[in-house]
């Protein structure tokens, strides 16, 4: 009897998705230029959020030694990405609750505010403060674009523009440290913080001119402002963990151990007062769609990877193969160009056959030869080599990051587009916060053990990284040494992210392939909308 009623489950279940995908998107009337100049005011405002930590990455060190404060130093960036994550499902709820375009508009309002706040900093305490605030404008940059976008263009249709996606992260992962370094050099580090006002202004102007959303208050309930509190607690809570364990507080300290029960009994209060809320934060419905799902968890792994990956990559450049630091983003262009270009492709195929529960497959066993094939770098493995290896890692990343956002706003209804996008969106978030930590903290356990064995553990005291300048002065045995640890701890970090990169794979097997959504028949979509 109960399997009469689980496979009943699955078919009702199985005929809602099919219901949501065969829903025509409504677009607004044509009072827009056109898509193309929409998309190029969303990809400006894209741009902004995912620059910022790049160019101000690269000012901090002038950054401490105007302001001084370098025992905060670290809270310049977990502010920002604490404020991001935590506000990212908030931002996602208010646009689909009281519009989208408003909601964007403020949120791009906020992010300028901080930023020109951040500029104006006299101590490391207001600059810390005031990062805080500019994150919580970008935590609704981002969740808006996707949102919008998934408003406007239809899932079939939406192929065409992943590629434009994938541009814009591989932009700012290459420009971010060159531009950072050329206006701290040349302009100051307070600049780092004003180059977002042009193209914010510009953002602004843009959207507000072009953008055109109906803007109707979809509901009287009040905001779940305790679900919102429960889950900014949470987040809050396992950001830290993830970014103290292993560096500040060890793994099994007090202080974690606090902070993992305050994460875990939120979260859990958190789910409970979902099932009450008369609009709740996250609607828990949302995860009874298997593949919504099954997107969550591509999207969480798929962060989880390529997150250490850009961490780890450039310091194995610098340290085993004697890159410029100057130049590290250039040192990524092969896994970017590779991302992009396979992005392009995948969402062309999506939008001429409507199919796309292959991508995910491909690009999860792509992302484990990646891995894998990363792993077995040494002292003797050439930059052509690890430029291979790290194109084959882009493919899987071309497969993976825009289909999943695809899928997810796919699964949903309408009404649901916000928070659909800012639940992937913070999924991908949480994720690289734990690969980043994980592998982070294996990586610097393995540089620590093998300096030790080789006698040189004392150079790396304190740290397990260290910069070409600090390099160069250490003894030519201990620089070896240190390059051998180097090579060895990328060797168990990949190792752990190519297993990891298993679970996205059996994931993606499990993805039920429902039409993607189309136009309604008396709208348009060409070239307006």
């Amino acid at each position: 009897m109960s399997d009469l009623k689980n496979a009943a489950g699955g078919e009702a279940d199985g005929k809602a998705a099919e219901k949501i995908a065969d829903e025509p998107l409504v677009v607004p009337e044509p009072r827009q230029r056109s898509v193309r100049v929409v998309m190029l005011a969303l990809m400006i405002t894209m741009l902004l959020a995912m620059l910022d930590n790049l160019i101000v990455g690269t000012a901090m060190p002038t950054i401490v030694g105007d302001l001084g404060g370098l025992k905060h130093l670290s809270w310049v960036v977990t502010a920002y990405t604490l404020a991001t994550a935590a506000s990212t499902p908030i931002w996602g709820k208010l646009g689909d609750m009281y519009g989208r375009k408003g909601i964007f508009l403020t949120s791009i309002v906020v992010f300028l505010i901080g930023s020109v706040l951040s500029g104006m900093a006299q101590d490391m305490g207001q600059l810390i403060g005031f990062r805080a605030v500019q994150g919580l404008g970008a935590g609704g940059l981002m969740v808006g674009v996707m949102a919008i976008i998934g408003d406007l263009v239809p899932p079939r249709e939406r192929g065409k523009y992943q590629g434009l996606m994938a541009g814009v992260m591989a932009i700012a992962m290459i420009g971010g440290p060159l531009v950072g370094g050329t206006i701290t050099d040349h302009l100051g580090w307070r600049w780092s913080f004003y180059i977002n006002l042009p193209l914010g202004a510009v953002a602004l102007t843009m959207v507000t001119a072009v953008l055109h959303l109906p803007n109707k208050r979809r509901t009287e309930a009040k905001v779940d402002y305790l679900g919102a509190g429960l889950l900014t607690l949470g987040i809050t809570a396992i950001v830290l963990v993830t970014t103290w364990g292993g560096s500040q507080y060890a793994w099994g300290s007090a202080m974690i151990m606090e902070l993992i029960a305050i994460g875990v009994v939120s979260l859990v209060g958190f789910v409970f007062v979902e099932t009450k809320s008369a609009e709740p934060i996250i609607p828990l419905h949302i995860f009874h769609n298997r593949n919504f799902t099954l997107m969550s968890i591509i999207g969480f792994m798929t962060g989880f990877v390529m997150f250490g990956a850009v961490l780890f990559l450039p310091l194995f450049q610098q340290s085993v193969q004697g890159a410029s630091a100057t130049n590290s983003g250039l040192l990524l262009l092969p896994m970017l160009l590779s991302m992009m270009v396979v992005s392009l492709f995948a969402g062309r195929i999506t939008t001429s056959s409507g199919k796309y529960k292959i991508f995910p497959i491909v690009g999860s066993i792509l992302m484990v030869a990646g891995l894998f094939l990363l792993s077995q770098m040494d002292t003797g493995t050439t930059r052509f080599t690890s430029g291979v290896y790290m194109a084959v890692l882009g493919a899987g990343m071309g497969f993976l990051m825009q289909i999943t956002m695809l899928v997810a706003q796919n699964s949903v209804e309408l009404k649901d587009m916000g928070v659909a996008s800012s639940a992937t969106t913070l999924f991908r978030t949480l994720g690289s916060s734990f690969g980043v930590a994980i592998m982070g903290a294996l990586f610097t356990g393995r540089v620590q053990d093998e300096m030790t064995a080789r006698g040189g553990g004392g150079a790396t005291a304190g740290s397990a990284q260290l910069d070409a300048a600090s390099l160069a002065k250490l003894p030519d045995p201990v620089r070896e040494a240190y390059q051998f640890a180097v090579s060895s701890g990328t060797h168990i970090a990949f190792l752990v992210g190519a297993c990891v990169g298993v679970i996205p794979l059996l994931a993606a097997l499990f993805v039920k392939e429902v039409p993607l959504r189309g136009a309604a028949p008396e709208t348009t979509l060409s070239e307006t909308v």
